[in-house]
């Protein structure tokens, strides 16, 4: 695109961070093109300088500069036939506003610098540009189970604005070294991260550490092999980094099969297991009408440790801390 332009922004954008708003129309701008662009001025909202994360009223104004030229046809944003059935095969719920995916083990939310197949990667399977649909939570890459995404920019703010106002329910199954008592309770302990680099972990704090982030973990024992194991449901009240994970190695009672939060007798029980960490249940507002209850059937990672401790999908409560209370 050669000319000066001037779009405005559709009422189903309200809320929209700049960026992404051009990311839908021009996918192949990266991050540093719009930071360029936005720190020269050449983007302007309403006439005034703005940000990349600066968010966008419906009706505002946006000047568009003379932008880079997309990439060849079927250079960028193509996705393999085969790669576009395995998404959809991933699939658990879908109608006009929500896509709801059960999120296999291993396989990472977005890329990185070793990362090149990733869920944000196979969303092409969908469409490119507004038809993509948006990412509004994130789930670690060994953790399997529900991830939800919006269909369009107005159902993906209001999916982010429920996770970030806390009106979801989101329950894991976790299978954990040793037996907990009680069997069940709340987790407080502040975490913050501590490390660099491949060994940064997120520990308790103090809750006067500078970096400390309050986190918040009640938990239920749904069921037990003998004194070696316990199978567990898992409800964070708040979403810190790897929260879940340390939380329980903090009450000595580790996730199974974590390769960095763990202890001896963890390691040994654990011996050939993948984490045992699954997003088994979702209850949060629908964007357009009523709730949605979404449930993710475990994969074969976690079905191997189900299977060597004697324990059955079938036997839990699905509601094990009540209906979204």
């Amino acid at each position: 695109m050669r000319e000066v332009r001037t779009l405005y922004v559709e009422e189903a954008e309200e809320g929209v961070r700049l960026d992404r708003w051009f990311k839908r129309r021009w996918p192949h701008l990266n991050h540093i093109q719009l930071q360029k662009l936005t720190r020269s001025g050449q983007i302007r909202v309403d006439g005034a300088r703005a940000k990349p994360d600066t968010r966008l009223s419906a009706g505002s104004q946006v000047r568009v500069p003379p932008l880079p030229d997309a990439p060849p046809p079927r250079a960028k944003g193509e996705i393999d036939p085969r790669e576009a059935a395995y998404a959809r095969s991933l699939v658990i719920y879908e109608d006009e506003d929500v896509l709801a995916l059960n999120k296999p083990s291993g396989l990472a939310v977005q890329g990185g610098t070793k990362t090149t197949r990733h869920v944000d990667g196979l969303l092409s399977a969908w469409g490119e540009g507004m038809e993509r649909p948006r990412l509004v939570h994130r789930l670690d890459r060994d953790t399997s189970g529900v991830l939800v995404l919006g269909k369009s920019p107005a159902a993906a703010a209001k999916l982010a604005g429920a996770f970030a106002k806390r009106r979801t329910q989101k329950i894991y199954w976790a299978l954990v070294e040793g037996f907990p008592k009680p069997g069940q309770g709340t987790i407080e302990l502040p975490l913050a991260k501590k490390g660099i680099g491949d060994r940064e972990m997120v520990v308790p704090v103090d809750p006067k550490d500078p970096k400390a982030e309050t986190a918040e973990t009640e938990f239920v024992t749904l069921a037990r092999a003998g004194p070696k194991a316990a199978w567990m449901a898992l409800w964070p009240h708040t979403g810190r980094t790897h929260q879940l994970r340390a939380h329980m190695l903090a009450i000595g009672h580790p996730i199974l099969g974590d390769p960095k939060y763990n202890t001896e007798a963890s390691r040994e029980l654990s011996e050939g297991l993948k984490l045992q960490l699954h997003a088994r249940r979702l209850l949060l507002p629908h964007p357009s009408r009523g709730g949605l209850a979404l449930e993710a059937p475990i994969g074969p990672e976690m079905r191997a440790g189900f299977e060597r401790f004697g324990f059955h999908e079938h036997e839990a409560d699905p509601e094990p801390f009540g209906r979204g209370r």
